[in-house]
């Protein structure tokens, strides 16, 4: 099977206020085929300082989550080196999601350009300043699906464009 570039998303949930909420975005992507998905751990950070890993279960009991990665999915790729590498930083207390996803259009892509004996050698997001950038502009993810989706049913984005931009925006 062919792999494109695979991610990682981390996730912070201050105070451990996980509720779910990103739970259909995730299932949407996954079940759309925009993205594949990998490795997905939880993270609480004790109030002691130690990252102690969290049960889906614990987060999700009703299981929207799609939590079987190891059929089908990107590679299993996180060692609890990289949970605690990806987990640094996060204030006790809170909860970390570390989502290990692949963008399948680049699948496709990934596997052309090794064939044609060339290497993916940068993978960067570009015009990106987060949340807070956004909330400041007056910009909030509710107004920016609106506006993507306006611009598929006047078919200027393609299907597979405007999966690959939503998808963009819910992983931001």
């Amino acid at each position: 099977m062919a792999v494109g570039p695979v991610e990682h998303l981390v996730i912070a949930f201050p105070g451990g206020r996980f509720s779910g909420a990103v739970a259909p975005a995730l299932a949407e992507a996954v079940s759309s085929g925009a993205v594949r998905a990998g490795d997905l751990a939880f993270v609480r950070r004790a109030e002691g300082g130690a990252p102690a890993p969290v049960e889906l279960r614990e987060l999700d009991p009703e299981g929207v989550i799609p939590a079987d990665t190891a059929e089908g999915g990107a590679a299993a790729v996180l060692s609890s080196e990289d949970i605690d590498r990806l987990d640094r930083g996060v204030p006790a207390g809170d909860v970390v999601a570390i989502v290990v996803r692949e963008d399948l259009w680049t699948t496709e892509l990934a596997r052309t350009a090794r064939e044609a004996g060339g290497a993916f050698v940068a993978h960067e997001r570009l015009g990106t300043a987060g949340a807070e950038a956004d909330e400041a502009a007056g910009d909030d993810i509710i107004d920016r699906l609106e506006r993507l989706t306006g611009l598929w049913k006047r078919e200027i984005l393609t299907d597979a464009e405007f999966v690959e931009q939503k998808t963009r925006l819910l992983s931001d």
